[in-house]
C-alpha cells in the first residue's frame, strides 16, 4: 500500500505549526488517523505531540552549543546529519501504512533552494518507502497589503514548486487577519495572482507603495509579474484557522491533497456488511 504524506513549507512565522495542528484536529474529527512528523530541530510541540521528532536524533540547540554555530549553520548541519542517518527516518516513518503523515518543515528556504537537502529526503521517501507526497507552501495573508512583498513570496513559492518537483498546493494563511482590510473581491486577485497588481497604482502613500510605483522599478515589476503569469503555476487557497468550528478552508485543502496524492485509490476496499435473514426482514419492513 502506498504511504501518504504532506509537507508543510513556508517562511518562519507563517503558521505552519498551526496548519499542521488544524489538519490533525480535522482528520481526527472525520475518523482518519494522522500524525505530525517534526523535521524542524528547533521546534517544540504545541497542541499535538510529535509522533516522529528529529530532535530525538539531533537538536539545533545541541549543535549550536557543541560546534559554536549560528542558527542557520546549525540547521544545515542537522540536516546533513539526517542525510547521513536516513535509516533512522526509515525506521521511524516506515511503520505507518494507511495513515496520513504531515511533515512539519523548517522555514529556511536554503534547505531546498541553495542546498539539495529537502529534495534528497523527498526522493528517498518516494523511492525507498513508496510515499505519495504533496507539498504545501504557506504565505502569510498580510503580504497582500504590500504587493511587492506578496510577489516576492509568490516567487519563493514558485521556486519551491520547481525545485521540489512535487504536486503542490499554495496556501494563503492567516486570512482572518485581513478580513477588515481586503475585500473578498480584491482577495480573489491575489489567490490567482493578477499580473496587473504590480503595475497598478495602489492606494495609500506608504513607503512600500512608493517603491512599487517608482519608475525605476517599473520594468522590473512588469518582468516579475510576467514571469509569474507565464509560468501559470502559482495559485493560492485561503486558510483560516482562527475558529476550529469553521473547517471549510481545511476541508478544501485536504480535498486537494487527497486528489493529488490519490489517497482514496490507495485505501483497501472494505468488505460489504453481511445481513442475516432477520436483518433482511427488518429492512423490508
Amino acid at each position: 500500500m502506498s504511504r501518504v504524506g504532506i509537507l508543510a513549507l513556508g517562511p518562519a512565522g507563517v503558521g505552519k505549526s498551526t496548519f499542521c495542528n488544524s489538519m490533525i484536529a480535522y482528520m481526527q474529527s472525520i475518523g482518519r488517523r494522522a500524525h505530525i512528523v517534526n523535521l524542524d530541530p528547533a521546534a517544540e510541540p504545541t497542541e499535538f505531540e510529535f509522533t516522529v521528532d528529529i530532535r530525538d536524533l539531533i537538536s539545533l540547540q545541541d549543535v549550536q552549543e557543541e560546534l559554536n554555530l549560528g542558527p542557520n549553520g546549525a540547521l544545515v548541519y542537522c540536516f546533513e546529519f539526517l542525510l547521513n542517518n536516513l535509516d533512522w527516518l526509515d525506521e521511524e516513518v516506515g511503520q505507518y501504512e494507511d495513515e496520513y503523515l504531515i511533515f512539519d518543515c523548517p522555514g529556511q528556504i536554503e534547505l531546498y533552494n541553495h542546498i539539495p537537502v529537502l529534495p534528497t529526503i523527498i526522493k528517498h521517501l518516494q523511492l525507498q518507502l513508496n510515499f505519495s507526497l504533496c507539498a504545501t507552501y504557506l504565505l502569510e495573508a498580510s503580504f497582500v497589503t504590500d504587493r511587492s512583498k506578496f510577489f516576492s513570496g509568490t516567487l519563493s513559492a514558485m521556486s519551491a514548486m520547481i525545485l521540489l518537483e512535487l504536486p503542490h498546493i499554495n496556501i494563503l494563511s492567516k486570512c482572518d487577519l485581513i478580513k477588515d482590510q481586503v475585500s473578498k473581491r480584491e482577495l480573489k486577485r491575489f489567490l490567482n495572482p493578477d499580473p496587473l497588481l504590480l503595475s497598478e497604482k495602489p492606494s495609500g502613500g506608504n513607503k512600500a507603495d512608493f517603491i512599487s510605483t517608482n519608475p525605476k522599478f517599473e520594468r522590473l515589476n512588469k518582468a516579475i509579474a510576467r514571469l509569474v503569469d507565464d509560468f501559470g503555476m502559482v495559485q493560492f487557497l485561503p486558510l483560516d484557522c482562527s475558529d476550529r468550528d469553521k473547517t471549510d478552508s481545511i476541508k478544501t485543502i485536504l480535498s486537494h491533497a487527497d486528489d493529488v496524492t490519490q489517497w482514496a485509490e490507495s485505501q483497501e476496499p472494505k468488505e460489504p456488511k453481511e445481513f442475516d435473514e432477520e436483518e433482511f426482514e427488518e429492512l423490508g419492513d
